[in-house]
């Protein structure tokens, strides 16, 4: 039974399986689904900016961003703030210069939180250009090397500290 539990509660996050939709909304309190990103290759980062780890892994997200987003990738950012001025500031700081980023401010109450199974941040799935989910929880140099293999780009990426 509880190898079944394991099992149920696991699928939807397994390799092949469509995502869930997520719906919040970006900075200007505009509604915004995860399904209006199909086409593209997405990671949808779970992060905050009080997060040391997030904000440590931001700037590899951001040089990954830069390489591929002529290709056809994108970044789904999924705060869970509930300061919204900080939400704002660690964007500009960090320079996540794409343009998808939604929080509903609810921190560790946020419906996405037991939608997603997220028991710590950061947090990331990357989605097939159908929705479908490709990997999970890749990060660093496991993140730019699966971007490389789905791109076919065996070039190396120079990823630059914040200061």
């Amino acid at each position: 039974k509880m190898l079944r539990g394991y099992i149920e509660r696991e699928r939807p996050f397994c390799k092949g399986q469509t995502s869930t939709e997520i719906m919040m909304n970006d900075p200007d309190g505009k509604p915004i689904k995860l399904s209006s990103m199909k086409g593209k290759v997405v990671l949808i980062d779970f992060w905050a900016s009080w997060c040391g780890p997030c904000r440590q892994e931001l700037p590899t997200v951001v040089a990954n961003y830069k390489k591929y987003k002529d290709k056809g990738f994108d970044v789904f950012s999924v705060s869970l703030d509930s300061d919204k001025n900080a939400w704002l500031n660690a964007i500009q700081k960090d320079g996540l210069t794409w343009k998808t980023h939604i929080s509903d401010l609810m921190q560790w109450q946020s419906p996405v939180v037991p939608l997603y199974q997220i028991k710590s941040i950061p947090k990331t799935i990357l989605l097939d250009r159908e929705g479908k989910t490709l990997d999970r929880d890749l990060r660093g140099e496991a993140l730019s090397n699966k971007l490389d293999e789905i791109f076919d780009e065996p070039m190396k990426l120079e990823v630059v500290p914040l200061p």
